[in-house]
């Protein structure tokens, strides 16, 4: 079980159908996800410890529906991740499925997208 975390953003009214980034294929206009990235369950523990679970697992119990409404959260989140890393580390997986090291590079990438796209649309399917 995992979550996927998506940012979406309308279509251009002008915009013709398009190759898919992932997958090559044609696609007609409509929402674009211009972010993907996907993280297990087994973080959570983690992700609730730095204060960043609602953000990402359950966006709309903040609410936030988009990518500006969570920068702040998810940096204050980072930063506390990458100043005690020990501290997070005692939530590593035992199976080795959700590592410490995982989440930071998951959460990077997540804020570096909320801060490019910061109007895009949250979606997440957990």
């Amino acid at each position: 079980m995992s979550l996927d975390f998506y940012l979406t953003v309308p279509p251009d009214p002008n915009e013709q159908p398009h190759k898919c980034f992932h997958c090559g294929q044609t696609v007609p206009p409509g929402d674009h996800h211009v972010y993907s990235s996907n993280i297990t369950h087994n973080l959570t523990e983690m992700a609730r410890a730095a204060g960043i679970h609602k953000a990402l697992w359950r966006p709309e119990e903040i609410p936030a529906t988009h990518a500006r409404d969570i920068v702040q959260l998810l940096d204050d989140g980072l930063r506390l991740l990458v100043a005690e890393p020990d501290r997070f580390r005692r939530f590593n997986s035992p199976n080795g499925w959700g590592r410490y090291d995982d989440f930071v590079e998951f959460v990077r990438g997540v804020l570096d997208a909320c801060r490019t796209w910061p109007n895009a649309t949250i979606r997440v399917s957990r």
